[in-house]
């Protein structure tokens, strides 16, 4: 299938975002906004500047992830997260262009104990995965062919994300902790970008769409392989051992988070014929790549 030839790429400074544009622009037009040259809390702005322009896709890597400041901001949080997607799957429906919407893994409760699929309810305990599951639900309303991508502790070159904070700390101290009663999927930026190529092209469905790297691990199970690939690699770090924090140590934290919220990615297996790697496998890369 022919991938879109003009890409728009909202979001482009952020970690997704900047990854998805550079990839894409290996072989077509990427059009990029950074959060600075689109504001996703001005309607009117969204559409002057995207009615204009001429496209084939639209990604939204775009929102107000920072889960505890929606707890306080909660307008600014639906604003973001839920009316500006229904904007831009508007414009998109009036375009013909395929519309990719990014959302969270943080839509679900954490009750499970084993990988959500597309087919589980989505109740969310913060308003953080509030704001976002009504992204979904107005971007699907407005364009029934919008594809809502739902992925999970995302990490990858372009901006600092958790693995790249535990690292910073286990450079500098001999003993570092982590939550180990959280469980999702590290999942790369790369292989984001290289399992959405088949997404975007013509006569695509929409719906939900689950996309991670394949496996489950606590905050400190993934702190420690990551420490565990920087002394193979030979990068020096103070420390050896990932201690063992609990949830409820996170006194930071002003929003619920769920304690589980693994993805499964068998729709997007069934589809496509591929199985995305293992997180351990993209961990160990982007370490051997991009950690010095």
């Amino acid at each position: 299938m022919e991938m879109s030839r003009r890409v728009v790429i909202i979001g482009a400074g952020g970690r997704l975002g900047a990854a998805l544009a550079r990839e894409y622009a290996r072989d077509v037009q990427v059009i990029g906004f950074s959060r600075a040259q689109l504001d996703l809390g001005a309607p009117d702005q969204l559409r002057s500047t995207l009615e204009g322009l001429e496209f084939d896709a639209l990604i939204n890597a775009a929102a107000q992830t920072n889960v505890d400041r929606c707890e306080t901001h909660q307008e600014e949080a639906f604003a973001l997260n839920a009316e500006a997607p229904r904007v831009i799957a508007a414009i998109c429906r009036a375009k013909a262009a395929r519309f990719i919407h990014i959302s969270t893994d943080y839509v679900f409760d954490g009750e499970k104990r084993e990988p959500y699929t597309e087919e589980d309810e989505a109740r969310p305990i913060s308003v953080y995965g509030e704001s976002k599951r009504e992204g979904e639900r107005r971007a699907l309303e407005a364009n029934d062919r919008a594809l809502i991508v739902r992925v999970s502790w995302v990490f990858g070159p372009d901006r600092p994300s958790f693995v790249d904070a535990i690292l910073k700390k286990a450079r500098d101290q001999e003993e570092i902790s982590a939550v180990a009663d959280k469980y999702a999927t590290p999942t790369s930026t790369l292989d984001i970008c290289a399992l959405l190529r088949p997404y975007l092209g013509d006569h695509q469905e929409g719906g939900l769409l689950h996309l991670a790297n394949t496996g489950e691990c606590s905050w400190q199970e993934y702190a420690q392989w990551a420490l565990d690939c920087c002394h193979a690699e030979g990068i020096p770090m103070k420390a050896s051992k990932v201690g063992a924090a609990s949830l409820t140590d996170m006194t930071g934290f002003l929003a619920k988070r769920p304690v589980y919220s693994v993805l499964s990615s068998g729709k997007y297996e069934r589809a496509t014929g591929q199985t995305p790697r293992s997180w351990r496998d993209a961990v160990a890369e982007y370490v051997r790549d991009h950690v010095r």
